[in-house]
């Protein structure tokens, strides 16, 4: 006889765990049962339904937020500008100094018709 796909052994092997979602707080808190020597991690791995690749990958995200927010000095941060916006801004800041420049020549030229005098004639 043929196995059927309606066997409960087949559809318990072919079932997918769904993917367990933890709120950040959930991880954190199970990062910090994991350090603490309380009790076995496989035993919080199992009560959490995760594997311990997860819990690498939390003592991972720990690592780099902590790493993260360590590094940050204290005073105003820093504000980053987009590149695009940061060349359309140096784009119109060589064309303004253009304008000066020439604004200056002309006020030169003006200034030796008049003799160097003063504008009030």
């Amino acid at each position: 006889m043929k196995k059927t796909d309606d066997s409960p052994n087949m559809q318990t092997s072919e079932r997918k765990r769904k993917r367990k979602i933890l709120s950040p707080e959930k991880k954190y808190q199970i990062f910090l049962e994991t350090q603490s020597d309380k009790k076995p991690i496989g035993d919080i791995l199992r009560r959490e339904g995760i594997y311990s690749t997860d819990l690498m990958r939390i003592r991972e995200k720990v690592k780099e937020g902590a790493l993260e927010r360590l590094a940050d000095r204290p005073g105003a941060k820093r504000k980053t500008v987009p590149l695009d916006d940061y060349e359309a801004l140096k784009h119109e800041l060589g064309e303004k100094e253009r304008a000066l420049a020439e604004q200056a020549v002309e006020l030169a030229i003006l200034r030796k018709k008049t003799n160097g005098g003063s504008w009030e004639r």
